[in-house]
């Protein structure tokens, strides 16, 4: 006696094992998004840096991931030019370390082919030149080809060695905590 397949039943197999192979998200930089917030004595700074490019592959069997996330140090706006021009030119030192990085290296927890997923994405966080090494929760949701993945973490900017931008009364916090948005598309890698 032959056993016959549904068809849903033969796609939902197949869109498992597509999944199931390496998956590419292309950034789409105007899609994405740095915010940040930096507490002061009187008040918190807020301000947005620039994605510049962003390609990341990872393998849902294996947990692995590499790629690289790329933001302009040099693009970082918070309303007030002579502040951004001291935080660009005498605490990120853009001229000489023009980029912010982020390269992933695995994640824990499971990525689901449709729909939302939470995991840990463990990676190499390179600030002024340094590299440090990174965990930070990652929540993504995945519509078909569509991606979107957000995350928030703390950057200990002083203790990495930058230039604290505290001055005589003005008490800056040490630690400038960061949301970033990262939107694109998803292919299968080959």
């Amino acid at each position: 006696m032959k056993m016959h397949l549904p068809l849903s039943a033969l796609t939902l197999l197949l869109a498992g094992t597509a999944f199931a192979q390496r998956q590419t998200l292309a950034v789409q930089p105007d899609a994405s998004a740095v915010s940040f917030s930096l507490g002061a004595t009187d008040h918190a700074t807020k301000g947005n840096f620039h994605v510049e490019k962003g390609t990341v592959t990872f393998d849902p069997k294996t947990s692995a991931m590499e790629g690289l996330v790329v933001v302009a140090a040099g693009s970082g706006k918070t309303g007030n030019d002579s502040r951004d021009k001291k935080m660009t030119k005498e605490v990120l030192d853009a001229a000489h370390f023009a980029e912010v990085t982020f390269a992933p290296a695995s994640f824990q927890g499971k990525i689901a082919p449709a729909g939302d997923s939470t995991i840990q994405v463990t990676g190499t966080f390179t600030l002024h030149g340094t590299p440090h090494p990174m965990t930070v929760p990652m929540q993504i949701h995945i519509d078909g080809a569509s991606f979107k993945g957000q995350t928030h973490f703390v950057v200990p900017y002083v203790q990495w060695g930058l230039k604290d931008p505290s001055i005589f009364i003005l008490k800056v916090a040490k630690e400038v905590e960061v949301d970033l948005t990262l939107a694109g598309t998803l292919d299968a890698a080959h």
